[in-house]
């Protein structure tokens, strides 16, 4: 603000001077109308103002010998002028600037460190177990058992009888009839067996471990480098002009007038007395007021604007990786391997075997006899007889076996496992920063100052014109 009020001033004071100049060359008078003097060339009489006479004594239409005698010659005045002049100056100002400075940071890496450890596990074997079992089966044996049936037969009786009749007569003939018989008998019968029988067998197992290596790998970062340029901006420039406007006025018009009063004395005479009086007065009168309006306007300048542009750079790192490694380790299985056995015991059995046996069979035959005869007729009689009868009675039997048996059995081992560990390493990086410095630095600038001009200036005549009066109407 101060420096925008410096380069005013000068501005403010030529502007004042241009007033003045002006106001002594009669442009701010007043018209000389009135009564003009006859012209000497022969014109009756001055016109008034509003007939065509201007202030500087120009004639109407029609008198231009008149207009040429009465204009005289115009006058010039050297008079001295500010005029604003802009200088370049140096300065000292204060600029920032950013020196490199390299600093240096301790930052924390974990680092993978592998430990052996050694596990113990439990796993389950089956054993195999061979005992001695006894066996209960049921055997079926062949019982004989006497039985007694009753059967009836009849017996023939005789009685003599003087008729005719008809008389069966017996008679018995050897008849063969077959019959069938379970006999028993042992048989050895042979019975296969499936038994699981444990067999180990070494087996190649193909593991995956993960062996740790360090890779070098290049790595971007971003850094911001600060770099100075010189922009052109234009900032607002707020000037204050002179403009002269008319305005009215009330004026106080008021005076003192002297007034006689008429009075007594202390002895009863009349006198005169004079005072003063103030007679009040009030006028509206326009006067030419100066004031000052802004105006606004764009001024270019140069500054130096620090910049900061991303740089990409790259730096290598140490990078822990871990790849997958195949190794082989043999390990024993145990398979159960299904073996068949043969077996051979003693079975019971009854076969059908048909005999023959040779039995009376009594047929009746009828006769017919006319005579006394013995009639012989049947009687049922019941009679008894045994017979033996077979039955195949079952009976328990125990005999031992040989049962072989897989029986669980917990066994433990040790192994080897691979664990990593972080364990912190401290790592020491340099790094650069800008640190702002403030610098005095001399710099050009545009100074507005006032420089005196010699001017000419026309200086009026005898009614105040500066230059001859136009040839018809009036003069401005």
């Amino acid at each position: 603000m101060v420096r925008r009020a410096v380069c005013l001033l000068p501005a403010i004071a030529m502007l004042v001077v241009g007033f003045a100049g002006q106001a002594d060359a009669g442009l701010f008078k007043k018209k000389c109308c009135g009564g003009c003097e006859p012209a000497p060339c022969g014109c009756d009489a001055a016109p008034a103002c509003d007939t065509g006479c201007d202030a500087c004594g120009g004639a109407p239409a029609g008198c231009a010998d008149c207009a040429a005698e009465a204009a005289p010659a115009p006058t010039t005045v050297l008079k001295t002028v500010m005029v604003p002049t802009y200088v370049t100056e140096k300065r000292t100002v204060t600029v920032t600037e950013y020196n490199k400075e390299e600093r240096t940071k301790t930052y924390t890496v974990n680092k993978r460190v592998p430990v052996q450890e050694e596990k113990t596990c439990t796993y389950t074997v089956m054993v195999p177990k061979t005992e001695t079992k006894t066996v209960t089966y049921n055997v079926c044996k062949p019982v004989y058992e006497t039985k007694t049936s009753e059967y009836t037969v009849m017996v023939p009786h005789t009685e003599a009888v003087e008729q005719t009749y008809t008389v069966n007569v017996p008679v018995y003939e050897d008849k063969t009839v077959e019959y069938t018989v379970n006999v028993p008998y042992t048989e050895e019968q042979t019975k296969t067996y499936t038994v699981n029988v444990p067999t180990y067998e070494d087996k190649v197992v193909t593991y995956t471990v993960n062996v740790p290596y360090t890779e070098q790998q290049e790595r971007s970062y971003t850094v911001n480098v600060p770099h100075t340029e010189q922009v052109t901006k234009t900032r607002t420039v707020t000037k204050r002009v002179p403009e002269t406007v008319m305005k009215q006025v009330q004026v106080n018009t008021g005076h003192w007038e002297t007034q006689s009063v008429a009075g007594t004395d202390a002895c009863g005479c009349p006198t005169t007395c004079c005072k003063r009086v103030w007679v009040c007065g009030c006028e509206t009168k326009e006067v030419p007021c100066t004031t000052y309006k802004c105006v606004t306007e764009e001024v270019p300048y140069t500054c130096n604007v620090t910049t900061c542009k991303q740089e990409v750079r790259t730096c290598t790192v140490n990078v822990n990786k871990c790849k997958q490694e195949t190794r082989e380790k043999t390990v024993k299985v145990c398979k159960m391997v299904p073996q068949e056995k043969t077996c051979t015991y003693t079975v019971q059995k009854c076969k059908p075997e048909t005999r023959t046996k040779t039995v009376k069979v009594c047929k009746m035959v009828a006769e017919t006899k006319t005579r006394t005869c013995n009639v012989t007729k049947c009687v049922p009689e019941v009679r008894t007889r045994e017979y033996k009868v077979c039955k195949m009675v079952n009976e328990q039997q125990t005999k031992e076996v040989q049962v072989t048996t897989c029986v669980p059995e917990e066994r433990t081992k040790t192994y080897t496992v691979t664990k990593w560990t972080c364990v912190p390493e401290e790592k020491t990086s340099t790094y650069t920063v800008c640190v702002p410095v403030q610098v005095q630095k001399e710099i050009e600038v545009q100074v507005c100052k006032m420089v005196e001009k010699q001017v000419e200036v026309p200086v009026s005549t005898g009614c105040g014109c500066a230059a001859p009066a136009p040839s018809c109407g009036c003069g401005g």
